[in-house]
């Protein structure tokens, strides 16, 4: 997950509220962008996590329906740890997603229920480092869907049975900022947050044994992406996130 070096960041906005995060797979967001959310939340902010699968294909040593409820789990516990109380999973298939009208539906649904400022996905771009590690399918699909979905989701004409019981289109969300992304030019100090962040991503114990040889070291791994950004933002730790802005027009 190697970012551009020698470019300097620019801070991200923090003059909004409520904000929603939207990803592929439990753990996703603790690779990185889960200290980010805790400053935050720290901050009074209300955020919210949308799994679209519940990483039931992340565990080859379990069978899918019990990596299911383990990885749900551990998600809910997870972001307890980064002040976020609300985890919503809409079960869809892991490694299948596929990008197109079904799936900005089922995100443009979840984006016109909270009614968020700012809305929060993972690199969607080919690669991690914008030229040999190759991105997953789910993230790629995923990214895509957001960015369509917050712009349905304030179109009246677009998904119309979803505006019942009050609820109404949504075309306040001012930037969507992918975490990680290799064309980030912006980024947020997460020095004082880092720790939390770290236990985040400890939480996913049983996806974390499963990994490799059984020795990946949380703390080593988002140092190593934490330090560079933050030299690009002037400070110990930075997280960096690619924008993409709807505040536009």
């Amino acid at each position: 997950m190697a970012q551009p070096t020698g470019e300097l960041l620019e801070p991200l906005p923090e003059d909004w509220q409520r904000g929603l995060a939207v990803v592929a797979h439990p753990d996703d967001l603790e690779f990185g962008a889960a200290a980010a959310v805790a400053r935050w939340t720290e901050q009074g902010k209300e955020i919210v996590y949308c799994l679209l699968t519940s990483g039931e294909a992340g565990i080859d040593g379990m069978p899918p329906e019990q990596a299911r409820e383990v990885r749900e789990e551990e998600q809910r516990a997870s972001a307890e740890l980064v002040g976020v109380p609300t985890v919503e999973f809409l079960g869809l298939p892991d490694g299948l997603l596929e990008y197109g009208v079904p799936l900005r539906r089922e995100i443009a649904a979840v984006v016109r229920r909270h009614r968020p400022e700012i809305v929060l996905t993972n690199n969607f771009r080919d690669t991690w480092d914008g030229a040999y590690a190759l991105n997953q399918a789910d993230h790629i699909a995923t990214g895509r869907a957001v960015l369509d979905a917050v712009r349905d989701a304030g179109n009246r004409w677009i998904f119309p049975e979803q505006l019942v019981d009050g609820v109404e289109p949504w075309n306040r969300v001012r930037q969507v900022w992918a975490a990680a992304s290799p064309q980030s030019r912006h980024g947020v100090d997460v020095t004082a947050s880092f720790e939390r962040g770290v236990a985040s991503l400890r939480a996913h114990d049983a996806y974390l044994r499963g990994l490799g040889d059984g020795s990946f070291d949380p703390e080593e791994f988002l140092e190593g992406l934490a330090r560079p950004v933050g030299t690009r933002l002037g400070v110990r730790y930075g997280a960096a996130f690619e924008v993409f802005r709807f505040d536009l027009f």
